[in-house]
């Protein structure tokens, strides 16, 4: 299966640890491209949830045809992870170039990358 960046995935996450994001979850995938076409076993993404926490770190996904939510989602920038792509199900639609930029920009914030 190949994935490009923004797809949104669903994943099962695993089970949580204190604060952790977990379960079956729908995620963006953030890896960048040029990595994705080289067919990786481990890509990062973003859980979403429907519930929001107003954190700075959340960026707000409206639900959309193209990107196959059902609902608005927050993307949990600061839950950003590695998985095997052995837990991606088939892309639900993709969130587009302007919220997978959005989505970075928070996660270089996060990470302290100039």
């Amino acid at each position: 299966m190949t994935f490009s960046a923004g797809d949104v995935v669903n994943v099962d996450l695993s089970t949580p640890i204190g604060h952790e994001a977990g379960f079956p979850h729908p995620a963006i995938v953030v890896t960048a491209q040029r990595v994705l076409d080289a067919n990786p076993a481990i890509v990062h993404v973003v859980p979403l949830t429907s519930r929001f926490r107003r954190f700075a770190s959340e960026i707000e996904i409206a639900a959309d045809p193209s990107n196959g939510l059902d609902e608005r989602s927050a993307a949990q920038c600061q839950h950003v992870r590695a998985v095997a792509t052995a837990r991606l199900q088939e892309p639900r639609g993709n969130v587009g170039g302007v919220a997978l930029a959005q989505i970075r920009e928070v996660i270089a914030l996060l990470l302290d990358v100039p």
